[in-house]
């Protein structure tokens, strides 16, 4: 019954219910393979990358054959940018199973965290040939469609996944990611609804829709983006693009104070990123802090 609500947690992405859900499991339960494929997942969704990897290591501890889930994981270090560690858990992969989507899926990873798109692209499709139901390797299609500004051909993918999984969030966010970087904030903002209908809990969704909201510049709907973030930033406090993109919309609206407060806590979260001293800059030459 606990793996069953558990699950149907993970389904629903809340993600922080469904990590201790699993940790009510006897500990004969809890250390096995599926049990950490399922909190590796957790992790993934909630963006944390670094215990995301963590479950899924231990998970392949516990059963060095289970192949599932280890896209995630090969998802989760690419955005750790752990080259070393995606190469290698590719090699291991491959020699595991070679008819596995997931395994391609990982190896795809591998290319593109190597900036190469093409060679990327062909494993992903290795994946999709493999089992053509597999979701998320036309999404992955499409993220590397998007990165060569391919944008037709990233729709495309988009699109097939969704006949797979209408509720494919990553899609639909995906779709949204393209008509706004295509200035198209209507559709933008259709897509990213839809894929917040389905995962409410995303920090990164939820900053992207603060973002395309504020684009239209309409005042009601940048009032909108600044709930959006408000209610994202409760829940993810730590989270340093939220509280950027928030010092944005406030530097836009000429509420400059506010905006200060904001970047002066994203330095502390994310001291190494130079777009935050390019708007401190730009924020205390408005505010007359010119020796600042």
């Amino acid at each position: 019954a606990l793996y069953i609500a558990a699950y149907n947690q993970l389904s629903n992405y809340k993600c922080n219910d469904c990590i201790a859900t699993m940790h009510l499991l006897p500990s004969n339960h809890f250390q096995s393979g599926f049990s950490y494929e399922i909190i590796g997942r957790a992790y993934f969704e909630s963006n944390d990358y670094k215990a995301c990897v963590l479950a899924f290591k231990e998970m392949l501890r516990l059963e060095p054959f289970h192949i599932r889930g280890c896209e995630y994981l090969s998802s989760a270090l690419w955005h750790m940018k752990k080259e070393k560690e995606l190469c290698s858990l590719a090699q291991q992969v491959v020699e595991i199973d070679r008819l596995s989507s997931e395994v391609w899926c990982v190896v795809g990873n591998c290319f593109s965290l190597q900036h190469e798109p093409d060679n990327a692209i062909k494993f992903f499709n290795r994946s999709i040939q493999l089992d053509e139901t597999f979701v998320y390797g036309y999404t992955l299609i499409a993220h590397e469609y998007v990165h060569n500004e391919d944008f037709d051909k990233a729709i495309s993918s988009y699109r097939l996944a969704l006949l797979w999984d209408k509720r494919h969030y990553n899609a639909w966010y995906g779709l949204g990611v393209v008509y706004n970087r295509q200035e198209r904030y209507e559709l933008a903002e259709y897509h990213f609804r839809i894929s917040m209908n389905i995962n409410s809990h995303s920090s990164v969704l939820s900053c992207y829709m603060a973002m395309v909201l504020h684009s239209q510049g309409d005042d009601r709907k940048t009032e909108e983006a600044i709930d959006f973030l408000d209610k994202a930033i409760s829940r993810d406090p730590r989270n340093a693009q939220l509280h950027f993109q928030k010092a944005h919309i406030l530097f836009s609206l000429e509420d400059f104070s506010a905006a200060l407060n904001q970047l002066e806590y994203v330095k502390q979260l994310a001291p190494k990123e130079p777009p935050i001293y390019t708007m401190l800059g730009r924020v205390c030459q408005k505010l007359g802090m010119v020796e600042e």
